[in-house]
C-alpha cells in the first residue's frame, strides 16, 4: 500500500461523512452549513475555524454563483488547501552544519521521526549526526545511537543526567570538524506546563546560539495526530518560548481526525513540513497541502 493510500485510509471517515453531506444537498441552506459545520468539528478543525470556513464558504458560493454539490464540495477543497499553504522562512546563506532541533511532548516519537529525516538525508547523500540531548529518559542516548547505525549517522553523546545544552555545543564542534551536513539534536519529552523543563529548551537553543549565531537552523515540533486538539495548548507553548520554523505530524494512519492539521497550522502560523503514517523508515514524507486536502475528501461520488 502506498503512502497516499495509507493516509486515505486514515482519514476515510472524516472523508465519508463530509462527502454524503455534501453529495446529498439539495439546496445551500442553513441546514447544509450547519450539518458541514458539525462534520468539520468532528473531523478535529476545531469550531472557530471550522465557523470561519463556513462563512468563507457561503460567501465564495454566493459570488461564484455556484449551484451543485460538486462545484461546492470542490471549492470546499480549494479553500481548506490554502489555509494549509504556508509560506516557509527564506532559507539563509547555506549553514554547514544545518542544525535542526526536534522538541515535543513525551510519547510523540521524536526519535523515531529523527532517525526517518535521516533516512532521508542519507538517500541524498547527506552526512548526518545525531545528538543526544534527551540525557533523561532512560535508554533515550542508546535508542539513538541504534537509529544512528541503522541509518548510517554519526553519533555524539555525554552520560546520562549530563546538561543538554552541553551536548548540544559539544555537538557543534564535533560536526563542524567531521564536515557534517545535518546536525540534528533529540531532546527530552517535556509537557508544556513544566516551566523548567521549557526552560531547558530555551537554554539549548541560547547556547547553540553561542556557538553559531544563526543556529538552530529549524525548530521542529512533534505532534502525535491521535491527540488532536488536545495538543494545541503544547504547541502554543512551544511556539511561544522557542519560535518554531515547522510541525511534523504523525500516526495519521491511527486517527479519524485530520482536519486537526488544519487548525494547527492556522492557528500557530508555522507550516507543516512533514506528516507520517506508520513506523517503516519510510513513512515519513514532505507534506503536501494538496495532495492532503485530496486525501482527506477525494471526490464526490
Amino acid at each position: 500500500m502506498t503512502f497516499f493510500s495509507r493516509l486515505k485510509d486514515g482519514l476515510s471517515k472524516t472523508r465519508t461523512q463530509i462527502a454524503s453531506i455534501v453529495g446529498l444537498a439539495a439546496a445551500f441552506d442553513e441546514i447544509f452549513y450547519g450539518a458541514l459545520e458539525e462534520a468539520l468539528v468532528a473531523a478535529d478543525i476545531g469550531l472557530d475555524r471550522s465557523t470561519d470556513i463556513i462563512g468563507r464558504l457561503k460567501q465564495e458560493i454566493r459570488s461564484k454563483g455556484i449551484t451543485t454539490p460538486k462545484e461546492a464540495y470542490q471549492l470546499l477543497k480549494e479553500l481548506l488547501a490554502a489555509d494549509l499553504t504556508m509560506k516557509k522562512a527564506a532559507p539563509g546563506p547555506a549553514a554547514k552544519p544545518h542544525v535542526v532541533l526536534v522538541v515535543g511532548v513525551n510519547g510523540v516519537g521524536k526519535t523515531t521521526t529523527i532517525g526517518k529525516i535521516a533516512h532521508a538525508l542519507r538517500l541524498q547523500g547527506k552526512k548526518v549526526m545525531f545528538a543526544a540531548a534527551d540525557t533523561f529518559r532512560a535508554g533515550a542516548i542508546e535508542q539513538l545511537r541504534i537509529w544512528a547505525e541503522r541509518t548510517g549517522a554519526d553519533f555524539v553523546a555525554q552520560h546520562e543526567g549530563a546538561d543538554a545544552a552541553s551536548v548540544g555545543y559539544d555537538a557543534m564542534d564535533a560536526a563542524k570538524a567531521r564536515g557534517v551536513d545535518v546536525l540534528i539534536l533529540d531532546t527530552a519529552g517535556r509537557l508544556h506546563n513544566k516551566v523548567n523543563l521549557m526552560n531547558e529548551l530555551e537554554k539549548i537553543v541560547r547556547v547553540l546560539r553561542k556557538h553559531t549565531p544563526s543556529a538552530p537552523h529549524e525548530i521542529l515540533l512533534v505532534i502525535d495526530a491521535t491527540t488532536g486538539q488536545n495538543a494545541m495548548a503544547q504547541a502554543m507553548a512551544f511556539h511561544a518560548k522557542l519560535g518554531l520554523t515547522g510541525l511534523i505530524i504523525t500516526k495519521l494512519d491511527g486517527t479519524a481526525k485530520g482536519g486537526m492539521a488544519i487548525a494547527f497550522a492556522k492557528e500557530l502560523k508555522v507550516p507543516i513540513v512533514k506528516i507520517g503514517v506508520g513506523e517503516a523508515i519510510d513513512d515519513l514524507q514532505d507534506f503536501d497541502p494538496a495532495a492532503y486536502v485530496e486525501a482527506m475528501f477525494g471526490e464526490l461520488a
